[in-house]
């Protein structure tokens, strides 16, 4: 089980798309509950994930020092935008097996969406991560808007060389309508994957495999099965704990009634499984078996109607037929051993990287 734990509901940014902090009447912006009924709950569990999530998580670096140091887990990782990285000792990000960093491509383009000068102390911060020997996955995590060219942004952030991996998703969760999400989709975005796909198949021949996390997931997916259902697992296989000690279904979903799953202390890991779940029309789908449903949030509550639930499950059909064109070509490298399972193998372990964008 993944558990995303809430380390504060406060964000020391207030990105275009998201709006910065929590309501602190919802998510407190410090941990209310006994942290002794955290590590009680995560410890019944042998392979126990746990992610740290915010608000900005570094914004309270005691309660993320008290879990390294006192919860025992089968992987840690942490997602933050990174800019106060330098306030968490070295030894601490050491222990994280997977970081996501939130940058969104070129410079312009994140500093549009999340602050002047936000690109650079990210790079400047992940740089330092890198310098400083932490080995780990380190994952650029993109928010993809109107104004991305995912060709572009993804390679920019693969280029820069401290990236292990990059992921992306699209901004259509909660945000308002797009001006032109179809003319973008088709004019920009799909184009734009085809360019990516025909880039990353390319180094791969040459036996390097580029950190593209979705492409690599779906294809993993095809060969090796490595998700069931929803790749993020919402509600079945990852359920998140909010600083007062509410734990629902998913990170994002702290006001709805359908997320909650029960209060910390009195909810059990088994109490936890199958509460929550995708349905029609997904799951007689022939795509299911690669997007899940794409976003329990968005299935549940569907903030673009049902017209633009449609508009962007068909650029989902559009991302996994693109991928999955590619899926003879890297069986055929990994007979021939130019490649290994060890390199396109994705995602190793529920790291919180969705998988679907």
């Amino acid at each position: 089980m993944l558990y995303i734990v809430f380390t504060t509901g406060k964000c020391n940014l207030k990105c275009k798309y998201c709006g910065g902090s929590f309501d602190q009447a919802i998510v407190p912006w410090s941990v209310k509950y006994d942290p002794g009924l955290l590590k009680n709950l995560i410890e019944k569990d042998n392979d126990a994930i746990v992610a740290l999530y915010g608000g900005e998580p570094l914004l309270n670096i005691p309660f993320v020092e008290w879990i390294l140091e006192n919860v025992r887990a089968k992987h840690f990782v942490i997602q933050t935008n990174g800019l106060l990285a330098k306030s968490l000792d070295i030894k601490y990000w050491k222990m994280f097996d997977a970081v996501l960093f939130s940058i969104d491509g070129r410079e312009e383009i994140t500093d549009k969406y999340r602050g002047k000068g936000v690109y650079r102390r990210a790079v400047e911060n992940a740089r330092w991560l890198r310098e400083n020997g932490y080995e780990g996955d380190l994952i650029a995590r993109m928010t993809v808007t109107e104004d991305s060219d995912i060709y572009l942004d993804v390679k920019h952030l693969l280029e820069l060389g401290v990236f292990s991996n990059v992921h992306w998703q699209l901004d259509v969760v909660w945000s308002d309508r797009w001006k032109a999400f179809e003319k973008w989709r088709d004019a920009n975005y799909i184009p734009g994957l085809k360019r990516l796909k025909e880039l990353w198949v390319k180094e791969a021949s040459r036996g390097k495999v580029l950190g593209i996390a979705p492409f690599k997931a779906v294809v993993s997916q095809s060969i090796w099965g490595v998700y069931k259902g929803l790749p993020c697992g919402s509600g079945q296989e990852s359920v998140s704990i909010l600083t007062d000690g509410r734990v629902v279904a998913c990170p994002i979903a702290v006001y709805e009634k359908w997320a909650q799953l029960g209060q910390l202390g009195k909810v059990g890991y088994v109490d936890l499984i199958d509460r929550v779940l995708i349905g029609e029309p997904c799951r007689s789908c022939p795509y299911y078996r690669y997007c899940g449903g794409r976003c329990l949030y968005a299935y549940k509550e569907r903030l673009w109607g049902e017209e633009g639930f449609k508009k962007v499950c068909k650029a989902t059909k559009a991302f996994i037929e693109i991928v999955l064109e590619t899926v003879p070509r890297f069986l055929r490298l990994l007979d021939e051993g130019i490649i290994s399972k060890e390199e396109l193998y994705y995602p190793p372990f529920n790291n919180t990287v969705e998988v679907i964008p």
